[in-house]
């Protein structure tokens, strides 16, 4: 994330944040919804490949937990990049154990809309800046103004650095932040408002970069029907089955 702080407070969103990883080198972040369920964006999860998620405890130490399957939102078709995949760039990661305590899951049915103008917060383990790839892997923040919704291939929230807008590089997310999550409130009552879907480089930059202009979300509170659902089904999931009860796309998949 560019122009992020790193995050320090035990009792913040460490406790709700994940970084995923596959074995193919993908890195993205994502959003606690259960003990065992995590929101991400769906273009995170698409390789043929084994994931596992990496949590952070109290004291920064990390630990990583295996993804046993994944369902996709049904309207999501896979595209060259995420800015033009049609549908609904959503996914949730089911775990191989619950977490613990240590963790704070974040309520999908809280979601709430975001108006022009609205200040949010900015969570993930993405890259500093563009080929920096040293700094990944590390927990940031940062605040984002929201300038309105986006009509691509699919409807977004647009957010920006406050000052800059994306007419300069400032405050956005950056590669590996995708699926991280967008909030508001503070430790103890953070509210998911949606999952990152892309970002660009700012309009003015004269360097290819996807990082420090604009951020695209999706927005949670509409689509809170569909993570109920798939949340449900994924809790009935059965590691010693090897299936899961949560179909609905052909890029769903369970661990082999």
């Amino acid at each position: 994330m560019t122009r992020g702080v790193v995050t320090q407070d035990p009792n913040g969103l460490r406790r709700s944040v994940v970084q995923i990883e596959s074995s193919r080198g993908e890195l993205c972040s994502g959003a606690v919804i259960a003990p065992d369920l995590i929101l991400t964006a769906a273009h995170c999860v698409l390789q043929r490949a084994a994931y596992r998620v990496v949590l952070v405890d109290q004291r920064f130490r990390r630990f990583a937990v295996k993804a046993v399957a994944a369902a996709m939102h049904p309207d999501f078709v896979p595209g060259t990049t995420p800015r033009n995949q049609p549908g609904i760039d959503l996914a949730i990661i089911k775990l191989a154990r619950p977490l613990g305590p240590d963790f704070t899951p974040l309520d999908p049915a809280a979601a709430s809309s975001v108006a022009p103008g609205d200040f949010v917060n900015l969570a993930g383990f993405g890259l500093s800046a563009e080929n920096r790839r040293g700094s990944a892997r590390v927990l940031r923040q940062t605040r984002l103004i929201s300038l309105g919704t986006l009509q691509v291939r699919n409807r977004v929230l647009v957010m920006a650095d406050e000052d800059r807008l994306a007419e300069t590089t400032g405050a956005g997310a950056c590669r590996g932040d995708s699926g991280g999550p967008i909030v508001r409130g503070g430790p103890g009552s953070y509210q998911l408002l949606g999952i990152v879907s892309w970002s660009s480089g700012a309009l003015k930059s004269n360097i290819p970069t996807a990082c420090g202009g604009l951020t695209a979300v999706t927005p949670v509170a509409e689509h809170e029907g569909w993570i109920a659902s798939r949340s449900d089904a994924l809790r009935r999931y059965s590691a010693e089955r090897g299936s899961s009860s949560a179909g609905g796309n052909a890029y769903d998949w369970t661990a082999r």
